[in-house]
């Protein structure tokens, strides 16, 4: 049986060593370098790893694959309800297949980038229909499924089914920099270089590939992290180049994406909206000046919605939609490309989830 992602052998889960080596700046190492680089960081992740559902070892390889795309570009601490409530709802493929697009995209909630829901709907579909309701095993079955990037294969290729893979997300790439490269951080876009160290940085062993990738993921995520790393409690400080260079700071300033004001900002107030209607809203609905300040019904004939009638959650999101003071070409713009983008769809001047 393989280990769950987060599990090490019996064997070296409580054993603690002697720190590593500094490694060669290409990242070469030689052999008893790099398995004392492996069982370091292998002994801290035995102990230190967090508990999380999709490590545990009744997790399934559909568990897993949803966590990795939720996962994405959001933190565990939002990721973990929406991932409870989704695997008690669509524990299976195929149960998610067997419903509208639009419910996967109103159970994603606020995690952001709902396409992410779209991906993970399509892929059910053709897991469901294609595989007979299971997951491919492989990297290259992965990548074959709509809305699975190479990042993703890996990872579920590793922590699903216990594969050989070079896993490489934020995390990995930054411990890597760090702990092998000598810099602060890892250039803006992964490069081929970075590919080709962390797969001589990989254990040959399956197993402990599995528990490597798992172990620097978590590395970066708790100890090594972008802005205040804490070195002191790092297994393989003495290893770092970055460390032993005498900690030069990054080349470059990471650029956060603005949100305030942004189109993406409106994006999200109106997908509020879409999740929280029950039935379609006019676009008249989600324009402010056209309900007017006093909350009167919307002037078009026919609509489904007024805002002087609805109640709850509906209400509290157009309210919030209104109060970011959106202009009639900005709410185009965002209406425009949730169309484009597939999370909603028009009929007769009415919108709602696909």
């Amino acid at each position: 049986m393989t280990p769950r992602r987060g599990a090490v052998p019996a064997t070296a889960a409580t054993r603690r060593r002697a720190q590593p080596e500094a490694p060669a700046p290409d990242g070469a190492r030689d052999p008893e370098q790099l398995r004392a680089l492996h069982a370091a960081l292998e002994d801290w992740f035995g102990a230190e790893a967090r508990d999380l559902p999709w490590r545990e070892h009744d997790r399934t390889p559909w568990g897993v694959l949803v966590s990795e795309v939720m996962l994405q570009q959001t933190p565990v601490v939002r990721v973990l309800p929406v991932w409870r409530e989704w695997m008690a709802r669509w524990p299976r493929p195929a149960d998610l297949a067997a419903e509208p697009a639009g419910e996967a995209v109103r159970a994603w909630g606020r995690l952001g980038y709902p396409r992410r829901a779209l991906r993970l709907h399509a892929a059910a579909t053709v897991i469901a229909a294609e595989h007979d309701g299971e997951l491919p095993d492989t990297e290259e079955g992965l990548l074959a499924l709509p809305g699975v990037g190479t990042y993703t294969a890996a990872a579920v290729a590793a922590f699903a089914f216990g594969r050989r893979a070079t896993v490489v997300d934020t995390n990995i790439r930054r411990v890597h920099a760090r702990l092998v490269g000598g810099e602060a951080l890892p250039a803006p876009s992964l490069t081929a270089a970075e590919l080709r160290r962390a797969a001589i940085l990989l254990p040959a062993d399956r197993e402990r590939s599995v528990v490597w990738n798992a172990a620097v993921m978590e590395l970066g995520a708790l100890v090594c992290t972008a802005r205040s790393p804490r070195c002191a409690e790092c297994p393989v400080a003495g290893a770092c180049a970055w460390r032993a260079a005498g900690e030069p700071p990054p080349t470059y300033t990471p650029r956060g994406q603005a949100w305030h004001g942004t189109d993406r900002q409106v994006r999200g107030a109106v997908m509020a909206v879409l999740r929280a209607a029950e039935q379609p809203v006019t676009r008249e609905l989600l324009d402010r000046e056209m309900v007017g300040s006093a909350g009167s019904e919307p002037s078009a004939p026919g609509s489904t919605h007024h805002f002087a009638e609805a109640g709850g959650p509906l209400r509290d999101a157009i309210t919030r939609l209104h109060a970011l003071g959106t202009g009639p070409d900005q709410l185009e713009r965002a209406l425009a490309g949730l169309l484009a983008d597939g999370l909603a769809v028009e009929a007769e001047g009415h919108l709602r989830l696909p």
